[in-house]
């Protein structure tokens, strides 16, 4: 008396890809930790480090960004855990 499984395939929802277009390269800059505001553009809604796949910026950046924005953290100017509203 087995009992028999169903095996249903699960789709599975991906989000597309970003093209790589690092803002960073174009305009010649590096992330910077002071720079509030445009850390927080590569920040989710959940205060969580957005990946490159989600922002397209290049890797050499995206290691570069994700110190900043700990070091802002750190220093106290990004939050670490979302804000209530």
């Amino acid at each position: 008396m087995s009992k028999k499984k169903d095996f249903k395939k699960r789709r599975i929802l991906k989000e597309q890809p970003v093209p790589r277009n690092c803002p960073f390269d174009k305009n010649g800059t590096v992330p910077d930790y002071k720079d509030i505001d445009t850390l927080q553009k590569y920040v989710s809604d959940r205060a969580k480090i957005l990946g490159k796949d989600r922002t397209g910026i290049c890797s050499k950046h995206q290691r570069m960004l994700s110190t900043a924005i700990k070091r802002a953290r750190h220093l106290g100017l990004l939050p670490f855990i979302p804000t209530l509203k």
